[in-house]
């Protein structure tokens, strides 16, 4: 079987909905559920069960975790044969997600998923990023230990409960997404996040190839594969990118004219930067800034 993959684009990030917990006996077997439109992550804490999504089928031992889809049958393959017992979490996303076989797959399809994003999220104008995550996970005794503390919560006055228990649900995601390690496994996939970093840091100044080069010791070929994996783009598109994301928010923000926005994100050509901006957004500067501030 594939090791199927949750790609989920933020902002914003997943968002807890509710919990609870459940105990099956010897016999008994999940229960069946079409399309419960939230997404289901179910640990086992002990015992084993059996479960089904569609035509895939899984055997979650002690410490797994499994993420149901919210448009999807669900179903108990078979009655446990041992007292079991599992946590439950809902949650939902506002962003595009999607779900594929691996992780090159996600990559193949990142950037159509974040056109779809941006169409629908009501931030269009933010970056925006991934978060991957396998649909089967072995959990971590930290991640374990997070749920813990995730319940203990249970108990704080009803005012501050789902604040908390809100912010305890990221944590804990985002420590299930590090323990897989799905996005930085590999060399190629490192050195990538460590351009973007790069990029981010110092997209004001002047970069190319060759600094890029003389900045990381690659061939500037390799530098622009490992981004293609990573990012779709090569290191040069994904600073063009950055820089027109930060000089959309300038033009919402302020009323600078175009020179001084196009210096401040490092364009330093206001021609140029007026050229690029409306090949990437299909419209100009200033008509973009009509547009938002139009009533």
């Amino acid at each position: 079987m594939s090791d199927l993959i949750f790609h989920f684009v933020t902002p914003p990030i997943p968002y807890f909905i509710d919990s609870g917990k459940h105990t099956f006996i010897p016999g008994e077997k999940h229960v069946s559920r079409h399309s419960i439109n939230v997404f289901d992550l179910i640990i086992v804490t002990k015992g084993k069960l059996f479960i089904g999504e569609s035509n895939h089928e899984w055997t979650l031992d002690k410490d797994e975790a499994i993420i149901l889809r919210p448009d999807a049958y669900h179903y108990g393959t078979a009655p446990c044969d041992e007292e079991t017992e599992i946590t439950w979490i809902h949650f939902q996303t506002f962003g595009a997600w999607d779900e594929r076989n691996n992780i090159d797959e996600c990559l193949e399809n990142q950037i159509a998923l974040f056109d779809k994003h941006k169409q629908n999220a009501y931030l269009n104008h933010s970056e925006v990023s991934s978060i991957f995550m396998p649909k089967k996970i072995e959990v971590s005794r930290t991640s374990m230990n997070d749920l813990t503390e995730f319940y203990a919560l249970d108990h704080d006055p009803r005012p501050f409960r789902y604040w908390r228990k809100q912010t305890a649900f990221q944590t804990f995601m985002q420590n299930l997404n590090q323990d897989s390690g799905i996005a930085n496994s590999s060399a190629a996939a490192q050195l990538a996040e460590k351009i973007e970093l790069y990029i981010r840091q110092n997209y004001i100044s002047k970069i190319t190839n060759s600094v890029l080069k003389k900045q990381f010791n690659y061939h500037p070929n390799y530098l622009a594969k490992c981004m293609l994996k990573v990012y779709g783009v090569t290191p040069i598109d994904y600073l063009l990118q950055y820089r027109i994301e930060q000089a959309k928010k300038l033009l919402i923000q302020t009323d600078w004219s175009i020179g001084r926005i196009s210096d401040e994100v490092g364009f330093n050509d206001p021609a140029y930067f007026s050229s690029v901006f409306t090949n990437k957004q299909g419209t100009s500067p200033t008509n973009f800034r009509k547009k938002i501030s139009k009533f």
